[in-house]
């Protein structure tokens, strides 16, 4: 069955119709081996984060995941999706967040019922001990490309530059912020990458110069703050003049992102007519049948009679 391209589907939650036109900046120090990208989610990260009660911690991982999610899925060149999987065995077990190379951005993460959850807990403690997948998905005719390594690291900066450090052939800094601010919730990302010489970047460099040059544009990274990060008032621009300066930056076409649930009635139902009688009618509450996106948090309610199913089995029917 063909799904209804968004647009079309009257039948979809009214989700935010919400867009940050310079979420996402991209960067480069000229003559230097070195690019990065700095994500600013502003209100759209309130939005976000605000679509399911959790404790601030927890809010404060799933924020700065969307973040760099934003930050590491402008490498796309073709319609797709880049999304981080986390899966562990803490209190919050599982940590969903992908965006489209259009930029629309959503995310989740499942916590324990009842879980006891510090409030200066790290993300270490939040997610224990698992995995990360970092996934490219270029639709249905190719088959993803993913990258999947231990859990390592006490903050999920960390985890993504282990990630960067064993999986990829050159390094990365990562640097996440997010924190409910005066003005709401609020999540940023600076991604800083060391490019290969080859191709013009910093190709005039020997290597010895081009290694000093990214650990000098690390060395400046390391300066920035969780309140420059989360400063609505200081520009992208300033922000990353302020940082390397001494280097030299040139920042490129910014990018926008925006709320980005996928979710249908179309895509749910189907998904329901593929259950038998018997689990339909066990799901089904005062004739009706609830599924809720976990990542918009939107309720979609089915009538029992109006849903199939499948047969029931000879074994499901005489038990």
């Amino acid at each position: 069955m063909t799904e209804l391209p968004a647009f079309l589907d009257s039948t979809r939650p009214q989700v935010p119709d919400l867009s940050v036109p310079r979420g996402v900046t991209p960067f480069y120090l000229p003559e230097r081996p070195v690019r990065g990208r700095l994500v600013r989610l502003g209100p759209l990260g309130a939005t976000l984060l605000s679509r399911h009660e959790h404790p601030a911690p927890v809010r404060i991982l799933l924020g700065q995941a969307l973040a760099l999610a934003a930050g590491l899925s402008t490498a796309l060149k073709f319609k797709g999706s880049f999304s981080i999987q986390v899966r562990g065995d803490g209190p919050v077990p599982m940590l969903v967040v992908d965006c489209t190379e259009a930029g629309a951005l959503r995310g989740y993460v499942r916590v324990t019922q009842d879980a006891e959850i510090p409030a200066d807990a790290s993300a270490r403690q939040l997610l224990g001990n698992g995995y990360v997948a970092f996934t490219v998905d270029q639709g249905l005719d190719k088959d993803p490309s993913q990258g999947i390594v231990a859990i390592e690291g006490d903050s999920l900066a960390q985890m993504a530059e282990y990630y960067f450090n064993t999986s990829e052939q050159l390094p990365a800094r990562v640097f996440l912020a997010a924190a409910e601010t005066q003005v709401g919730w609020r999540a940023s990302a600076l991604v800083l990458e060391r490019v290969a010489g080859a191709g013009g970047v910093g190709a005039e460099l020997s290597e010895a110069d081009q290694a000093e040059a990214w650990r000098t544009a690390s060395i400046l990274a390391d300066t920035i703050t969780d309140d420059e990060l989360l400063d609505d008032a200081l520009s992208p621009e300033r922000l990353l003049y302020r940082l390397f300066h001494i280097e030299g930056v040139a920042v490129s076409r910014p990018r926008a992102l925006s709320f980005g649930c996928r979710c249908s009635r179309q895509r749910l139902g189907g998904i329901l007519e593929g259950f038998n009688q018997d689990d339909l009618d066990h799901m089904a509450v005062e004739g009706q049948i609830i599924m809720t996106c976990e990542f918009c948090n939107f309720d979609f309610r089915f009538a029992r009679e109006d849903v199939a199913g499948r047969p029931n089995t000879t074994e499901g029917a005489s038990e």
